[in-house]
């Protein structure tokens, strides 16, 4: 058996899969349409989307397997993702790189694979949509751009996600991204008991940008204040854009205290941003913490208010100093 090689943008394509947030999901109709459609079209048992992840693949969606997933190692995806056109084996017996492959030889008892790589929007192969068959299969030019076209399909529906749930000008998770996600992460952290805190940012004086130097530089601001929180928190932290100029950040394993040293850490890193592009402008923000209770059973919007409400008395203290520093 030939195990699958690795591609060689092997971090890009699992950052770009694991940014979609649909690893793990429920099954949804729009992709089990097109395996249904498939096992009909190609008369065959088994039609899968699957997503190749670290060290499996992952059924999105699952016609005709009682499984949810299996080792990548074992894979016939994790080859078809190599490509760039559909990966194909009419029959595996005859094909000593599967011939004694352990989905070969047991359950399912695959003789006839076909998977079409799924591109995402920035050329990474994350998975394929692929038609499984228990006996021998050959398939002609016609079935070949049939596939092609169902999984283009799937990578619509695929990038349909990703607009969703994503902001499009910092590439941050938007509000309802960041909420399924944060909500499945807050459930795990409360079972292992670990600290997990979230801070609310506002940016200061945003609208004076966007008044003096218009909205494209504003949506600069609002782009470099995202690159740098991405440079300034940790790879595994959860970031998002939620509203205008409202960001949220929610860390993991982290008390008020380390998540306190990682915002002067950003404030720092900010100020070194700024003396880099000379900006005529500041980058400011407030912002309000509020640790998540593993005791208690809030959703991450009560969290989210809770730390909009302390990051909102937090900026009216400012404001208050600032005003007693003025009259002074």
């Amino acid at each position: 058996m030939k195990k699958p090689d690795t591609p060689a943008t092997e971090e890009a394509r699992l950052n770009t899969l694991r940014a979609l947030n649909i690893l793990d999901t429920l099954p949804e109709e729009r992709f089990d349409r097109v395996t249904r459609m498939a096992k009909r079209l190609f008369h065959v048992p088994i039609a899968l989307v699957s997503l190749v992840d670290e060290n499996r693949q992952w059924f999105k969606s699952n016609d005709g397997l009682t499984v949810t997933e299996t080792p990548r190692d074992i894979s016939f995806c994790g080859h078809a993702i190599l490509g760039e056109s559909t990966f194909y084996i009419n029959d595996t017996l005859e094909d000593e790189r599967f011939c004694d492959n352990p989905l070969v030889t047991g359950e399912p008892n695959i003789r006839f694979y076909a998977g079409h790589p799924l591109t995402a929007a920035n050329g990474e192969k994350i998975g394929t949509l692929c038609i499984i068959d228990r006996e021998p299969k050959k398939l002609n030019s016609d079935d070949f751009t049939a596939l092609s076209d169902l999984a283009h399909t799937v990578e619509q529906e695929l990038c349909a996600i990703q607009l969703s749930t994503m902001d499009e000008l910092t590439n941050l998770s938007n509000r309802r991204g960041f909420t399924l996600v944060a909500n499945h992460y807050l459930n795990f952290n409360k079972k292992q008991n670990t600290p997990t805190t979230l801070v609310y940012f506002d940016l200061n004086r945003f609208k004076e940008i966007n008044d003096k130097f218009g909205h494209s530089e504003g949506d600069n601001a609002l782009q470099l204040f995202a690159s740098v929180m991405k440079s300034s928190f940790r790879s595994f932290d959860l970031l998002a854009r939620i509203g205008g100029d409202e960001f949220v950040a929610l860390f993991f394993n982290s008390d008020l205290k380390i998540a306190d040293d990682m915002i002067k850490r950003l404030s720092v890193n900010l100020q070194k941003v700024h003396s880099s592009l000379e900006l005529e402008y500041q980058v400011g923000f407030s912002y309000g913490l509020v640790e998540c209770n593993s005791l208690m059973l809030s959703s991450i919007e009560s969290y989210i208010q809770q730390a909009d409400n302390k990051m909102y008395e937090n900026k009216m203290f400012e404001k208050k100093q600032m005003s007693s520093n003025n009259t002074d």
